[in-house]
């Protein structure tokens, strides 16, 4: 099992980043939500100049976001920066649509975009637009082609993971582990609580909380009326669609994985800390990792939050016997 960790592009994230490397982690992701964070590839590069061992990547890249062939030169040169130490996670899309007042995208898009990616990162010509796209980069200007590098597909559903098993390099995934994959990464947030912390202590909440309250805005995106079967559900979905319908989805996403917004406060739960999200003791999140490491895992993609994420870092290192 490998131990991973991903961050939003923000000021500390060299340093939690070396954190990271020197407490073994073995990939720092860097998540690609333009609306809410920093550039995820100048994020990257940073990460890249000031790291020598971890592996580094965008998890997940969106690809409305930029042409392919934008992603791809920022790929080559990602990759002349820290050579053999890139991966890529690519999926429809989530808050890096969602929070612009898209949906996710078709994935017969995602799809496409992949198979053209993967052909200019071996200096072939593709078809893009109706019109004939190639990497014109002079030796010495990127990496060298052709560039080979792993191409994970973040999918739950069944088209999404069709794409991921026959174009994927590996799947990654929230919730469960999906099985049939040599490579599968599994998103956990939470923390892991003090002796005799409870899950409703402030800390727990500052540190969890924004996770929590993300399932709540995955869960409404996806279904609507279905957050209301969920503790306080109804009454949040019902002061969230108060607000006007052109800018709701600017509201819905505040904070994402950073803080918990005032709307958001009153769903501050400990026990649905603890059912929603990996909070727990050092032995129950170790179990955690056992478990999902016996349902198919081979990495699992630790996601800190709070006021303390080296601290959160440093917990869930131990737990996870780094």
């Amino acid at each position: 099992m490998e131990i991973s960790c991903s961050f939003p592009p923000r000021p500390d994230v060299v340093d939690l980043a070396r954190l990271a490397e020197d407490l073994g982690y073995k990939r720092v992701w860097i998540y690609d939500s333009p609306a809410f964070y920093g550039d995820v590839w100048i994020t990257l590069a940073r990460i890249a100049e000031h790291t020598r061992r971890v592996e580094i990547g965008p998890a997940v890249l969106v690809p409305s976001l930029r042409h392919v062939a934008t992603q791809a030169a920022a790929i080559a040169s990602l990759v002349e920066l820290a050579p053999k130490r890139v991966v890529v996670a690519l999926g429809s899309g989530f808050t890096g649509r969602m929070a612009l007042g898209k949906k996710a995208l078709r994935w017969s898009f995602v799809e496409t975009y992949i198979r053209q990616l993967k052909a200019l990162l071996r200096g072939e010509t593709v078809e893009v637009d109706g019109a004939a796209v190639k990497l014109l980069h002079p030796p010495g200007f990127s990496a060298p082609f052709p560039i080979d590098v792993p191409i994970i597909a973040a999918a739950n559903g069944p088209k999404g993971l069709a794409v991921a098993q026959e174009l994927g390099d590996g799947v990654m995934c929230v919730g469960n582990p999906q099985p049939g994959f040599k490579r599968c990464s599994l998103l956990a947030f939470g923390t892991v609580l003090d002796p005799d912390e409870a899950a409703d202590s402030e800390r727990a909440f500052a540190a969890a909380g924004p996770a929590l309250s993300a399932a709540y805005h995955g869960i409404y995106e996806a279904g609507g009326e279905s957050v209301d079967n969920f503790p306080g559900g109804a009454e949040w979905r019902a002061r969230l669609e108060a607000l006007p319908s052109r800018t709701r989805h600017l509201a819905l996403h505040e904070g994402h994985l950073v803080y918990v917004n005032e709307r958001d406060r009153p769903l501050l739960n400990g026990d649905m800390l603890r059912a929603l999200t990996w909070t727990g003791t050092r032995e129950e999140v170790r179990q955690r990792v056992e478990l999902a490491a016996g349902q198919g895992a081979t990495e699992i993609l630790y996601a800190p939050m709070g006021p303390d994420v080296a601290r959160e870092l440093r917990e869930f290192a131990t737990a996870a016997g780094l």
